[in-house]
């Protein structure tokens, strides 16, 4: 079984969490992690720019002067490419960048991202977060007393306002719940604190 170090919320080591091997512990694989990175980010474009081609542009319906004679070079519109407020030549057009990924290129994109956190020991799980209100210093407080990196990911097991609006004005600190978790964000922070209900929760849901 995968062993995990437990803390409490003033960074004090508490006990070892147990965690299953076929998610916490498997051998990571690069290459579902990389398409689900490529995936992830290719997912966020809108894709929604648009350019003007000669075609779309207003004018340019007559000839700017006649083929020969004037000793200029030959022009059939002036809504072509190279004239001021002419078309765009091989603009971008709106398009779909979505990567889709299978169901097991997925599960085990994820599995090798938290196997990875484990075996670097970047994952910390906390016993839970008792807050007086949203407060942004018990936060910081806390990720300091864990000693966790600038970049820090933290997964609740369900929507916690108190801890997301403490926490999200602090810089290279964000909050994900366990339904909303992905590869990126894990392999993107450097601090990996999940708390322990939401830690059994990602084990039930992958294992």
């Amino acid at each position: 079984m995968a062993q995990v170090q437990v803390y409490n919320q003033e960074g004090r080591k508490t006990s070892k969490l147990e965690l299953a091997d076929s998610v916490f512990g498997i051998e990571p694989n690069a290459d579902a992690m990389h398409l689900a990175v490529v995936s992830y980010l290719a997912n966020q474009r809108q894709g929604t720019q648009s350019t003007l081609t000669r075609s779309e542009v207003s004018g340019g319906g007559a000839k700017p002067w006649r083929q020969k004679g004037t000793g200029r070079a030959r022009q059939g519109s002036t809504r072509s490419p190279q004239w001021t407020h002419g078309g765009i030549a091989l603009g971008p057009k709106p398009r779909k960048y979505k990567v889709e990924l299978n169901k097991k290129v997925r599960r085990l994109a994820m599995k090798s991202a938290l196997s990875t956190k484990v075996a670097d020991e970047e994952m910390m799980v906390v016993n839970k977060v008792e807050l007086e209100g949203i407060k942004t210093k018990a936060i910081v407080e806390m990720l300091a007393k864990l000693k966790a990196a600038k970049k820090t990911l933290i997964v609740t097991d369900g929507v916690d306002e108190v801890i997301y609006k403490s926490a999200r004005n602090i810089e290279g600190v964000k909050v994900v719940t366990v339904n909303t978790l992905c590869v990126y964000d894990i392999l993107n922070c450097d601090s990996f604190v999940v708390l322990k209900d939401a830690a059994k929760k990602i084990e039930e849901v992958y294992a």
